[in-house]
């Protein structure tokens, strides 16, 4: 049984700190580092095309299924660290950065609608040798993992939606900010960092004070590409295509929702079940925008409920 990521990492930074002079950049990748190790991973990179690519992967492989996952907008593959470790012993995890995410190319002529970013997807699956595959996402990535699963139905067994993107049938509070010329999605100066994780987390998980302004300086150097992403994306859940594609899905998909999701209204859930075929959904109270950070147990829990139900 994996320990608590929390306490490991006080002692860690801790000792770093008492043992040398570090800065903020080494106290960070020392967290990451642990984090990563913790859940059984580790980094690796591969060249796709013109494209390269960061991922997680378990350090370990196992006798098991595939599961590939996918981050929202503006974050990268090291969101799902902590579900993860929930998952490494049995399956075969693959954290991926998007293209114009975390460590991976940031060409800002690549094409970043829903589409393009499931076609860039199946590159790097095929670069990958993962033929099938459970696939789970976040936020935009829960857009691309659906319309990945009504694009490639012969490679996904499953897929889980972490309040996904693709349909704003309901409005949220993100958009009445983002009319109003203020994006708390994308940090511009400091403090905004910190302002992005209030909007979108309603459990705040434990993160030591270095690593949020490493994060912050990082979230801020990538805000030209974020830009470009955000606009690629941001007005596709009003389009019929994408909910019209989804309809085809063949694998059976379940939809986890925070109640307390501020960017995306949890009520799209029910426009989510009534599109797809084989759907279910379960709306977690007290829970913000991204339940497999906030509630990374629970999270896995539901996936592997989901996978013995279907079977």
């Amino acid at each position: 049984m994996k320990t608590s990521p929390a306490l490991p990492m006080i002692a860690l930074l801790v000792s770093t700190l008492l043992l040398s002079a570090c800065s903020r950049q080494t106290l960070y990748d020392n967290a990451i580092g642990w984090e990563r190790s913790g859940a059984g991973l580790a980094v690796s990179r591969i060249q796709v095309d013109d494209m390269t690519i960061a991922y997680l992967t378990n350090v370990e492989p196992v006798e098991g299924e595939t599961i590939v996952l996918v981050h929202g907008f503006g974050a990268n593959k090291d969101n799902w660290t902590r579900l993860a470790r929930e998952l490494t012993d049995d399956f075969n995890v693959y954290a991926i950065d998007l293209p114009g995410h975390g460590d991976s190319s940031k060409a800002p002529d690549l094409g970043y609608r829903f589409e393009d970013q499931v076609g860039h997807l199946s590159k790097i699956l095929t670069a990958l040798d993962i033929e099938q595959t459970h696939m789970m996402g976040n936020s935009m990535g829960g857009a691309i993992t659906a319309l990945y699963a009504a694009t490639y139905p012969r490679q996904i067994r499953s897929a889980v939606l972490f309040d996904p993107a693709g349909i704003f049938e309901y409005d949220s509070e993100l958009v009445g900010l983002v009319k109003a010329g203020d994006n708390p999605l994308i940090p511009a100066r400091e403090g905004d960092f910190r302002r992005l994780v209030d909007f979108a987390l309603e459990k705040k998980p434990f993160v030591p004070w270095p690593i949020y302004d490493v994060m912050e300086e990082k979230a801020i150097a990538n805000r030209e590409i974020n830009q470009v992403i955000f606009a690629a994306i941001r007005d596709t859940g009003y389009e019929p295509d994408f909910r019209n594609a989804i309809t085809s899905i063949d694998a059976p998909v379940l939809v986890i929702w925070g109640k307390e999701d501020r960017v995306i209204n949890y009520r799209n859930a029910d426009v989510f079940i009534e599109q797809i075929p084989d759907a279910r959904k379960v709306l977690l109270e007290g829970v913000g925008h991204a339940p497999m950070v906030e509630v990374p147990e629970e999270s896995a829990q539901l996936f592997r409920e989901f996978l013995a139900e279907t079977r």
